[in-house]
């Protein structure tokens, strides 16, 4: 194992042990250093590491904290891997999006609020019968990003949030291509969004898999 690997993976064991909890501050490097048998130049690459990915704040002339460890700051880290996908990846994305989706649609169905049902409503009425492509697919993350939130898992939010990128272009080739994709996916909004309305947890998620699956099936058919 690096030097590194190691100075990162006992300082996650103190995390993980409770040694060190969410907000405090880590001793100075010096006796950090000490402690855990590392040299101070491998604790400053594993503090630097675990920075980047939201596990601790390097505050100038303050020290190093834990961060709240909150699961959506967690994957935002995610959010950047997932920039750097590449086309033939795009199925992969809407293979994960197809087995989370729907769940997180179903989990909605059960706590979705009044007034989040009256947006959706509004958005989709907002659009109207004949949207452009580009309208279409803005409504349609957030419109999805809606419902996930309903859900109330904040982990889900986040998964998807950062799993929407990536297949926007194959929503909007799909919108321009296929001769009927806006019809098909305002129609299995509004079944969505009926579902939601009526507290079916089932049919709620079987739109949702409908709806994500028949752009995975279009991309699919096309590659």
């Amino acid at each position: 194992m690096a030097v590194t690997d190691e100075a990162i993976e006992k300082i996650k064991e103190m995390i993980v042990s409770g040694a060190l909890r969410p907000g405090d501050r880590l001793p100075k490097e010096s006796e950090l250093a000490a402690d855990l048998g590392l040299s101070r130049n491998s604790l400053r690459e594993a503090v630097r590491a675990l920075s980047l990915i939201r596990i601790l704040d390097v505050r100038q002339g303050d020290g190093t904290y834990v961060t709240s460890l909150d699961p959506q700051l967690l994957l935002e880290a995610l959010s950047f891997v997932v920039d750097f996908h590449r086309d033939d990846t795009v199925l992969e994305f809407l293979a994960v999006r197809r087995i989370l989706e729907p769940a997180a649609t179903a989990m909605a169905a059960a706590r979705i609020a009044e007034s989040q049902l009256e947006a959706l409503t509004e958005q989709l009425e907002a659009l109207g019968t004949a949207p452009s492509v580009e309208e279409l697919v803005a409504c349609d993350l957030e419109f999805h990003r809606g419902i996930v939130q309903a859900s109330g898992n904040s982990v889900l939010c986040s998964l998807l949030d950062g799993l929407s990128g990536p297949t926007t272009r194959a929503r909007i080739w799909r919108g321009l291509t296929q001769e009927d994709a806006v019809s098909r996916t305002l129609h299995e909004h509004r079944a969505i969004l009926a579902a939601l309305r009526d507290r079916d947890a089932e049919a709620a998620r079987s739109w949702a898999t409908v709806h994500v699956a028949s752009v995975e099936q279009w991309l699919r058919s096309t590659l």
